[in-house]
């Protein structure tokens, strides 16, 4: 199998602009993570696109290398990948419809996607909707309207884009007067505004398959506050800390997002009253680059397992592995 592996980052998709660090530094992670583990595999061949500025990861015999120039229309180029592969794992922001663009033109194609499809991205990027998804199945999730029809009441409250990824843009609200000086500056129309509970921040690192799912590890997540703003600045994969809640909120989510498939993350906040989710990433997450030193499984095995219906592997090991988003250099 001919497999196009697509990083948005470090693809090309920043090709006419400059890319942000912490971007850059996350892309970097997870592309390399999802090459390590294809080139475990037999008969698959490899053909990744890259940025120039990237070229430097460019260095295995066994890919494919497509550099992509300042010039190039990189969702142009990607197409015309396409038809050069039998399978494509996209790997790319959420926002501006960006994921939902890619895997589209892959099923456009009549090539196999490795990930969820178009239709559960359009979904699952939309945090409103999610959360209307989540409420029409039970399952817990804090508080969520669209900010330009929200009056303001006393509170602890989060504002955040209606389809970003990670923290980007995201503001603590605590009074009236901080709430009135962020709204001024937002597109309302852009953006939610969420109840902020305080708790635990964990992430389950999971696979889905037509309404079942399975548990690959939870993962613990540390953020700092800077300037009212959340910051990831670190994940523990494979914390210590799974339960069966885990397991039965993770099947009312297979239930409720049905196509979903492959490799996804899930956001939680865990208080002493209960486990409530925050957001659904039906892509490859920051938690995967642990994954394989953690327990020794091959998620883009596992991927592949799912699609031809042979059984997954299993774990060989056990530890907890933190992947450190400040100074980790891939």
């Amino acid at each position: 199998m001919k497999i196009l592996v697509f990083e948005y980052i470090t693809g090309g998709g920043y090709s006419q602009q400059e890319i942000p660090e912490s971007l850059a530094r996350e892309g970097r992670l997870m592309l390399l993570a999802l090459l390590q583990n294809l080139l475990l595999l037999q008969d698959v061949e490899l053909v990744l696109m890259l940025d120039e500025r990237f070229k430097d990861l460019a260095g295995h015999a066994k890919i494919k290398i497509l550099l992509q120039d300042q010039n190039q229309n990189c969702l142009q180029a990607f197409k015309q990948n396409c038809q050069l592969c039998d399978a494509v794992w996209p790997i790319a922001p959420e926002f501006k419809q960006i994921l939902q663009a890619y895997c589209q033109l892959v099923e456009d194609a009549g090539k196999v996607l490795l990930t969820s499809t178009a239709k559960v991205v359009a979904l699952t990027a939309d945090k409103f909707l999610t959360w209307q998804q989540l409420k029409r199945f039970k399952i817990p999730t804090p508080d969520t309207y669209l900010l330009d029809s929200f009056d303001y009441s006393p509170g602890n409250w989060i504002v955040k884009p209606i389809d970003g990824v990670g923290c980007i843009d995201n503001h603590i609200i605590q009074n009236q007067d901080e709430f009135n000086n962020v709204v001024a500056l937002l597109h309302k129309s852009q953006f939610i505004i969420q109840a902020h509970h305080v708790g635990q921040k964990t992430s389950l690192s999971c696979l889905f398959n037509k309404g079942e799912a399975r548990l690959i590890c939870v993962n613990q997540q540390v953020f700092s506050i800077v300037h009212q703003q959340y910051h990831l600045i670190a994940c523990q994969v494979n914390y210590p800390a799974v339960n069966n809640n885990y397991l039965t909120l993770l099947q009312k989510i297979a239930n409720a997002f049905p196509e979903l498939w492959g490799y996804a993350g899930v956001d939680l906040i865990e208080t002493p009253g209960q486990i409530e989710v925050l957001e659904i990433n039906p892509r490859l997450t920051t938690s995967f680059v642990g994954i394989y030193e953690a327990l020794g499984l091959n998620v883009a095995e596992m991927v592949l397992q799912l699609r031809m219906n042979l059984p997954l592997t299993t774990p060989t090991q056990n530890k907890t592995i933190t992947v450190n988003l400040l100074n980790h250099h891939a």
